[in-house]
């Protein structure tokens, strides 16, 4: 769609594009024609990218952990020129979102049950009331309400921050000590999320056995939409980094099907009323098992995986329902390129400093190869974290079947080496 198509360009916003899935908006909307306006602590962890900073027309720096600051920012911002839609550039800043576009009367999430995809203990109580399939689990902020918890949930169980994304600090334990020390790992560190040390508000988890995966898709005049299934593979535990995702998810058509059920309750639990969703799961021996759910779009270049295999721009989706305009009038819809994409992330194996990837030149150069990145420049330190702040880089590839995206993730692997 070209500027001509939307009369009078709109102009949207968005707040703090820290994922790959608000960049990539942020792009698409640009090249949409749209107006874009980026809200944006533009420091640390929330530095915003070159293509970022080309794409967006103007930069509003504030503070966006400041809810009071931010919407005052944005009115200012709005009186001097109206935004037509808000969208959230990250799952962190969901809720926040919700209420900058309830403050200026735009489309948005209910605020008053927003929380419920944002705060993963909120999200599991609203999931559990509806019936549905989840962890069993208890919120914890203290060594001894951790002690009691695990007492009542068992180990294996798994500990994770009511609030993060990116596998931050979700750690499997299977004895009380390891359990305890994950805790205080996280209630220690130093390195602030998105501008914010971390809560001491945690949940310990039933651990759930099975294959994980990621639903996508949205949710428009009441009927929710997956678009793909995607397998989500991950490293050793006791760790959850995602190191790979492979589109589509190769399951039969009643595993697809139930899937597909699950994820719309889980939608209709939460009181996600429109615009995109991403749903983690797994696929227990008793049936889908909620890992959590966002009013988002994927990270992990997961809406290029669902482009690339179905044909849906999930961004264009997006900014459609901010609108209030047909998807189909964007250009969301098209035919897709590939039978199967998947996208490989390198680890750094607990190196210190990142000097390079040996077999990365003839990775980059595979005709299935059709993105590669890396994180870090020769000499960069390397978080000693084990979630996805410690990843080198990644290899986005197409495949002719879903074995075959298997295979290929698997041989990309084996063929690149940090030294």
């Amino acid at each position: 769609m070209s500027s001509a198509s939307l009369p009078n360009a709109p102009r949207v916003l968005v707040v703090e594009p820290a994922s790959s899935g608000g960049a990539t908006l942020i792009g698409v909307a640009a090249e949409s024609g749209l107006r874009v306006v980026v809200a944006s602590a533009d420091t640390g962890d929330r530095a915003l990218s070159d293509a970022v900073r080309t794409a967006a027309e103007q930069v509003l720096t504030v503070e966006t952990n400041d809810q009071a600051a931010l919407e005052a920012a944005v009115r200012e911002a709005h009186e001097r020129e109206p935004f037509d839609a808000v969208l959230a550039g990250s799952d962190i800043y969901v809720a926040v979102t919700a209420r900058v576009a309830h403050s200026l009367g735009l489309r948005g999430l209910p605020v008053d049950t927003v929380e419920r995809v944002r705060d993963k203990s909120v999200m599991r109580a609203a999931v559990a009331a509806a019936g549905l399939r989840t962890p069993r689990f208890a919120e914890v902020t203290t060594e001894d309400e951790l002690r009691a918890a695990a007492g009542h949930i068992g180990f294996p169980c798994v500990l994770k921050p009511v609030a993060c994304s990116g596998s931050i600090h979700v750690s499997r334990a299977d004895t009380p000590d390891e359990l305890l020390s994950a805790f205080r790992r996280l209630v220690t560190d130093p390195v602030p999320d998105m501008g914010k040390l971390h809560e001491h508000r945690v949940l310990v988890e039933e651990y759930v056995e099975g294959p994980e995966f990621s639903a996508d898709g949205y949710t428009a005049d009441g009927v929710t939409t997956v678009v793909a299934l995607t397998r989500t593979l991950l490293g050793p535990e006791p760790g959850f980094v995602e190191m790979g995702h492979l589109t589509p998810a190769d399951v039969d058509d009643t595993a697809l099907k139930t899937v597909e059920s699950y994820v719309a309750d889980v939608v209709a639990a939460v009181n996600l009323t429109s615009g995109p969703f991403h749903c983690e799961l797994r696929l227990a021996a008793d049936g889908p098992v909620l890992i959590e759910i966002g009013a988002r779009l994927p990270g992990d270049r997961i809406v290029e995986l669902v482009r690339l295999v179905t044909g849906v721009s999930l961004p264009k989706v997006a900014l459609a329902d901010a609108l209030a305009v047909d998807p189909e009038g964007m250009g969301a819809f098209a035919g897709p390129e590939a039978a199967a994409a998947g996208i490989r992330f390198f680890a750094a194996e607990k190196l210190a400093s990142f000097q390079g990837l040996t077999g990365w030149q003839q990775i980059t150069e595979l005709p299935e190869v059709t993105e590669s990145a890396l994180y870090f420049a020769p000499g960069d330190e390397i978080p000693a974290v084990q979630d996805c702040r410690s990843r080198l880089g990644h290899a986005l590839f197409t495949a002719d079947s879903p074995a075959q995206a298997l295979s290929r993730w698997r041989h990309l692997g084996d063929s690149v080496r940090p030294n």
